[in-house]
């Protein structure tokens, strides 16, 4: 389980990273969700915490492919591949993430 921040510190429609390995990127999506996804995008390395997050998606910044929050499955191309989704909870105001292991994960 890794600390990320407190919930009041990460807005809707806002994005943490997570320094981790691989890093990971946190998301407080419209609908007030917490979603966590790998943070670099399948298609090419590029940090999706830097990318535009609508509703539970996030689109990357480099080269626009999107990314489902909640399956971590490509909307659009050019990404094929999905990245991996980890579990989010949040205990007494504070955001954990709870990384996915390979076996988890929906990336390849």
């Amino acid at each position: 389980m890794i600390p990320v921040c407190r919930l009041e510190d990460l807005p809707v429609g806002e994005s943490a990273r997570i320094d981790a390995v691989p890093p990971i990127a946190v998301f407080h999506a419209e609908d007030g969700e917490l979603y966590a996804i790998d943070d670099t995008c399948t298609h090419q390395d590029a940090s999706l915490s830097d990318g535009w997050l609508e509703g539970c998606q996030v689109e990357c910044p480099l080269h626009a492919a999107s990314f489902d929050l909640r399956t971590g499955q490509p909307v659009c191309l050019p990404a094929r591949r999905p990245v991996r989704t980890h579990r989010v909870t949040v205990e007494d105001g504070v955001i954990h993430v709870h990384p996915a292991t390979a076996e988890e994960g929906s990336a390849a």
